[in-house]
């Protein structure tokens, strides 16, 4: 069980979770709060429960047991209209139909305040322009979405859900597949939304030394638990990286940012061990 930063004045709270799939039991009686105003970041092994937990926070996943609330109300009772007002989720994988263009790509993330009363309006359009804007992504409005490189995709669905106008944005390993140049890029901006545009971001990432750069919290994770929460110059330590990824390290500061920086030794398990 886990109680950590447990504060009911969170935007995003998660109660006792219970999480499975096919009755194999993945997350038990989990308690976590997401900061408001922050940039986390949820770490861990393979398999640990990364990516079901964030499911959980975005409604994707009903828990078997215990509760999301979202603004302090239990999100499963919650229209989903009203969540994707208040919430924007970028998924592991993401794919656009064919032959949309990124403007009318772009434009779908106002389907949350559409209504068969309330048609396409300037303040939508104003939404997707400034969605655009943010993401440097206005130049390929009339740009077909396959036409593009990965990391233009990633950015433009990165602008689609800035398009809801929602102020929390879950990110679900939203740099996998990218190279490094195209990573260091999406984190910036994700910086830049937290940063300059107030965004509240949760993110699952493989790469402990980017999450130690571009976070504002850690959640560190391991079989379903979470091992330890909080500032990664406060948390992370070869003795959390050993535990949670059975890698003996040592942790340096960062020559550019001072943020903890891990130097992996050798793993202390096999493969085969695993």
């Amino acid at each position: 069980m886990s109680t950590l930063n447990a504060d009911t004045h969170s935007p995003l709270v998660a109660q006792h979770l219970d999480l499975a799939y096919d009755h194999r039991e993945i997350v038990s009686d989990l308690d976590v709060a997401i900061p408001d105003g922050k940039f986390t970041v949820i770490v861990g092994p393979n398999a640990c429960g990364k990516s079901t937990l964030l499911r959980a926070l975005a409604r994707l996943l009903p828990p078997a047991d215990g509760a999301v609330l979202l603004d302090g109300n239990n999100i499963a009772k919650m229209k989903t209209k009203k969540i994707a007002q208040r919430l924007g989720l970028l998924p592991q994988t993401s794919i656009a139909p064919e032959g949309i263009t990124v403007a009318e790509l772009v434009a779908r993330g106002r389907h949350p305040h559409q209504s068969f009363l309330r048609q396409w309006t300037d303040a939508d359009e104003a939404a997707v322009l400034s969605a655009l804007r943010a993401t440097n992504t206005e130049e390929l409005s009339s740009r077909q979405v396959d036409e593009l490189s990965g990391g233009q995709r990633q950015r433009v669905w990165v602008a689609m859900v800035l398009a809801q106008e929602t102020s929390l944005l879950l990110l679900d390993e939203p740099t996998t597949f990218l190279d490094v140049a195209f990573q260091i890029e999406l984190l910036d901006l994700f910086c830049q939304l937290n940063h300059e545009y107030g965004h509240t971001l949760v993110a699952v990432l493989h790469d402990l030394n980017q999450a130690c750069r571009y976070a504002d919290e850690i959640i560190a994770m391991k079989d379903g638990e979470i091992v330890a929460q909080g500032r990664p110059e406060e948390i992370i330590t070869a003795e959390l990286v050993d535990e949670v990824f059975g890698i003996g390290c040592t942790v340096i500061d960062d020559p550019v940012t001072g943020a903890p920086m891990i130097v992996a030794g050798m793993p202390k398990k096999t493969f085969a061990d695993r």
